[in-house]
């Protein structure tokens, strides 16, 4: 699924997802299309789920409600950091 695709969806909009075999803009940490794993409103059940399912290597990232590209992409190692010890 390509990312604009991703954003604009109104199952993915204001909620958390996990995405594995992400492609990315070439020379940026903005995904171009990948496959979406997981949703969820709440970041730490999506990282629990995904740390259960042993998908440690998916990336996270939120999707804004308005359409467009977050202004902001988190990757999963720097949030797995806060989540994991809560």
């Amino acid at each position: 699924m390509t990312w604009r695709d991703i954003c604009r969806s109104e199952e993915f909009a204001g909620r958390w997802i996990a995405l594995d075999n992400v492609r990315y803009v070439t020379g940026g940490c903005q995904p171009a299309e990948a496959d979406v794993v997981d949703a969820d409103d709440d970041l730490a059940d999506l990282c629990a789920r995904m740390r259960e399912a042993d998908r440690t290597a998916c990336a996270i990232l939120f999707v804004e409600e308005e359409a467009g590209v977050p202004a902001q992409v988190q990757r999963l190692p720097q949030l797995w950091r806060r989540v994991a010890h809560h």
